[in-house]
């Protein structure tokens, strides 16, 4: 096992202190498990493990938004240091999920000690509107973009760089049936995320995409590249023939006629 060299440590922390920001405001995608994951695997040189370890979490995250500020687990931060602990200790996405998974659901808390925070500079904003300082109003502002960047930047710093430490005591100390626990529920996400997500589809209506999709992979053995393909190009002949097939009257005549 290898530990992870400072410049790694400092980048990653970097983007996970700017992907909280972006998400409240650019929103740009940085703060989605899945693109947490693809750069952490970029940058630790494994993205196929970031991008399974980043899917698998985004599966957990689709619907879920911090609606009237409430807070929601941390799958971002969690895509990082599941990540690359899996890369450290060469494990599998099982570990990563399996480690991930409590690691967002505990961040929450990070999320909750930065809105309270913000609360104070806000409060001082207003005292500075108040008063007419539009200065004191701008720098309080940054104050705040300051709190929710340590809120997910200092969790991945340390969790990346006591990463050998953290990683040999989960191997000790954790129990091998809640490790065991941990490693179905990491198998069991993806299945339960494309649940949710099929909510959301009207199967009945469109069942036989449905069907065949599922043809293509169970049976077919074709990649996820080429099932989106045919998908593509299905959903395309589909769009063709519904604006060129037009109801026809008794009569013959087109019934735009």
């Amino acid at each position: 096992m290898h530990g992870l060299a400072l410049w790694q440590i400092l980048i990653l922390t970097i983007y996970a202190s700017y992907s909280i920001i972006d998400g409240l405001g650019i929103s740009t995608s940085a703060s989605a498990p899945l693109f947490a994951g693809f750069f952490t695997g970029f940058i630790l040189g494994d993205i196929k493990m970031g991008l399974v370890v980043g899917a698998t979490l985004q599966l957990m995250v689709l619907g879920v938004a911090t609606y009237g500020g409430s807070s929601v687990p941390d799958f971002m931060s969690a895509a990082i240091i599941g990540t690359a602990f899996a890369i450290i200790s060469h494990q599998k996405v099982a570990f990563a999920i399996g480690v991930a998974v409590p690691i967002g659901l505990l961040l929450t808390q990070m999320d909750i000690l930065a809105r309270l925070s913000n609360i104070f500079f806000q409060h001082k904003a207003d005292k500075y509107a108040e008063d007419g300082n539009a200065d004191g109003v701008s720098r309080m502002n940054l104050l705040c973009i300051s709190t929710w960047a340590i809120s997910r930047g200092l969790p991945v710093f340390l969790g990346l760089f006591f990463g050998n430490a953290v990683v040999k005591a989960i191997n000790l100390y954790i129990p091998n049936w809640l490790m065991g626990g941990l490693k179905v529920s990491g198998a069991i996400l993806p299945a339960m995320g494309i649940a949710i997500l099929m909510r959301y589809l009207s199967l009945k209506k469109y069942y036989a995409f449905y069907i065949l999709g599922f043809v293509l992979v169970a049976y077919g053995k074709i990649p996820m590249m080429g099932v989106a393909l045919v998908g593509f190009a299905i959903a395309a002949i589909y769009l063709m023939l519904k604006k060129e097939i037009k109801p026809v009257l008794s009569d013959g005549g087109d019934i735009d006629d």
